[in-house]
């Protein structure tokens, strides 16, 4: 049997089936004899459902971001069986990463002393035209002395970013370890 509140009369609906009073609202669902089988909610109205459409979003959001994050984790245990790993890895990657640098930066050295040369020269074709070919010289070196500043550039900023992933590692490392190696070399 069916039962729910009416709310125009604020009496009680009973029927065998659902009657039209009960639609769309809370009811109660009973036995023979008159007891409790279950409670049945009144269905959400728009804006709930879109609250709960927006609260399952959050959850799975929540979860999808603590399973990233544990996935994350295993890996840099599994990387780092100790701290002095992280350590060597990092001082390899930053000693890579000063070799790069120093080699843009020798470079550098070699094509300002070039356009050193070349300017030396266009000295001399001041007050007459300068051949095309010694111009042409002077622009590419010029651009090539500009690529060179944008990739040293690069390569610092690469050395600074290598040493902060190693911090962060090397941080969230002793967060889950509390300072304890999760394996032995």
């Amino acid at each position: 049997m069916y039962c729910c509140q009416d709310s125009a009369s604020g009496r009680s609906v009973c029927g065998d089936t659902l009657p039209a009073q009960c639609r769309g609202r809370a009811y109660r669902v009973l036995d023979r004899a008159g007891n409790l089988v279950r409670e049945v909610a009144a269905p959400l109205t728009p804006e709930q459902k879109a609250a709960a459409a927006a609260a399952a979003a959050e959850q799975k959001r929540i979860e999808d971001a603590q399973r990233e994050q544990w996935r994350k984790d295993q890996a840099l245990l599994t990387t780092y069986p100790t701290l002095a790993d992280i350590d060597y890895l990092q001082k390899k990657a930053e000693g890579e990463a000063r070799r790069a640098l120093q080699e843009a930066r020798d470079e550098m050295v070699e094509l300002q002393h070039k356009q050193r040369k070349l300017a030396n020269e266009a000295e001399f074709y001041k007050r007459r035209s300068m051949p095309v070919d010694l111009a042409n010289q002077l622009r590419a070196n010029g651009h090539e002395i500009q690529l060179q500043q944008e990739l040293i550039a690069l390569r610092n900023k690469e050395l600074v970013a290598t040493s902060n992933k190693y911090e962060a590692d090397r941080k969230r490392y002793l967060e889950l370890t509390g300072g304890r190696p999760t394996g032995t070399r």
